[in-house]
């Protein structure tokens, strides 16, 4: 066990070698640390907080003005002006890790979006190819007009005004079979 020490020491004595680390070091959870800084900069953005110093600085210079034995900071007001900048240097490390955070949290988002859009273009895109191929498929099956119409051409007709309405309900057949093959190929064409 001695000599493992002994080892060790001449191994952290040797400039070559890396040394391991030695006393204590603060660990910091980097979430933790993110989550209170946003909670603060969200504070500081606020009416309140401002109200709030607000009356603190008008209160503050009221006392050092008014009341001579209460005095801890006289009219030039560097105590006030100190806190002030303590309170700066703080506050703007903590706003821009605030809106670091926001920013990696608006990227996962972004990515999130661009997949559920590729994702929907996917779909989208299937389905579109499934209804083309279901209106080739329902363009070869006879329809019921289409029956009908081979039905009435085959079958005698009775007297000349029943001749006249089958050839015209065969007229407004044929127009919306060919206004419907229309609107299926326009369809197709900017669907392309």
């Amino acid at each position: 066990m001695a000599d493992a020490r002994e080892a060790a020491r001449r191994a952290d004595l040797q400039l070559d070698q890396p040394g391991t680390v030695r006393g204590w070091r603060p660990t910091f959870n980097p979430d933790a640390v993110g989550f209170y800084a946003e909670r603060i900069a969200r504070f500081l953005g606020t009416g309140r907080y401002l109200a709030i110093q607000t009356i603190i600085v008008i209160v503050w210079i009221a006392i050092n003005i008014a009341w001579i034995s209460l005095r801890f900071d006289p009219y030039p007001f560097i105590l006030l002006n100190l806190a002030f900048s303590t309170q700066a240097a703080y506050a703007a490390p903590l706003i821009l890790l605030a809106q670091n955070r926001q920013t990696d949290r608006d990227k996962v988002q972004v990515e999130e979006d661009r997949a559920r859009a590729a994702q929907t273009r996917a779909d989208t895109e299937y389905l579109a190819r499934e209804l083309a191929s279901l209106r080739v498929a329902i363009g070869e099956l006879a329809t019921r007009d289409f029956i009908r119409g081979e039905l009435d051409r085959l079958a005698p007709p009775d007297d000349e005004a029943a001749a006249r309405r089958r050839k015209e309900r065969k007229r407004k057949r044929e127009q919306q079979t060919r206004e419907a093959r229309e609107a299926r190929e326009n369809r197709d064409k900017s669907a392309d």
